[in-house]
């Protein structure tokens, strides 16, 4: 009867920690959809500020600029970035 009891406790245990596991992988695997960061949008007059980028399967879902993180350059810089002021969400 003691022996009875041990496995069916130790099928419980096994399947709580499967399970945990499972929705562990699960919330991981939700993460990778989304995500932040943080990108220099410039305007035609060199005018460039710092935005916070949310995105969300593969798209820009929120672009909110951060107050005073922003700069005014020369009429004469060029923005050296290959994708400039383009919203990536990859």
């Amino acid at each position: 009867m003691k022996t009875k009891k041990i496995v069916v406790l130790i099928a419980i245990l096994i399947s709580l920690i499967a399970g945990i596991l499972l929705i562990k992988a699960s919330i991981i695997e939700d993460a990778k959809d989304y995500y932040t960061y943080t990108k220099a949008i410039c305007n035609e007059n060199n005018f460039c500020q710092d935005h916070i980028v949310v995105c969300e399967n593969k798209k820009a879902i929120s672009i909110n600029p951060i107050t005073g993180a922003s700069i005014q350059h020369s009429d004469t810089w060029q923005d050296p970035r290959e994708n400039k002021s383009e919203i990536i969400c990859e």
